[in-house]
């Protein structure tokens, strides 16, 4: 379960195919990723990108009347879809502790196939330079690991584009999100 999330999109009179008109907000959990659509109070609006609390806690929702339900990536407006990457970064850069801890404790997911090899642009390669340099000495920072990695894009784009793919249910593993509930099954509202 979620306390943070931030605001993709904001929609101060709700979706237009709701019959029930009452301004929305699409959310990406701080903690898991977790895809939301809420429903704000009267009267209050939400920046792009600001963090609103969402956890159990009813009284200390000052914006959030209540949590319609987890979404899909597909669900998502198209201008939540553009700010979502954004937004990632910002949790990354926030918890790149964790991020780094994955880097330096990740292993194999098969006999042939290792974690690191799920991150895009991450090959045989990459993997054997990474590797190599975390057992010499393990990395500290993003930076870090751009630093002793040579050739390695930005590691905060291809972390974020893992965790999207992820959150657009195409993987076969999920390294950074639950993965997607099968179709018809509906997830318990909070």
């Amino acid at each position: 379960m979620e306390d943070y999330g931030f605001v993709l999109d904001y929609l101060p009179s709700g979706k237009p195919t709701d019959i029930r008109r009452e301004p929305v907000a699409y959310l990406v959990g701080e903690r898991f990723f977790t895809l939301l659509e809420v429903t704000l109070k009267r009267n209050v609006e939400v920046p792009i990108q600001s963090k609103l609390y969402i956890g159990k806690e009813l009284s200390m929702r000052k914006e959030v009347e209540r949590i319609k339900g987890r979404i899909d990536y597909n669900q998502l407006t198209s201008g939540a879809k553009n700010e979502l990457k954004t937004i990632i970064k910002i949790i990354i850069k926030e918890r790149e502790s964790e991020f780094i801890k994955f880097i330096n404790k990740c292993g194999p997911v098969t006999i042939r196939q290792h974690q690191l090899e799920l991150l895009p642009g991450i090959g045989k390669k990459h993997l054997n330079d990474i590797i190599r340099e975390r057992e010499s000495k393990q990395f500290e920072s993003l930076d870090d690991l751009a630093k002793r990695v040579p050739h390695l894009t930005n590691p905060m784009d291809i972390i974020s584009e893992r965790i999207i793919k992820e959150l657009s249910g195409t993987e076969r593993y999920y390294l950074f999100t639950k993965p997607p509930t099968p179709s018809g099954f509906e997830f318990k509202k909070y």
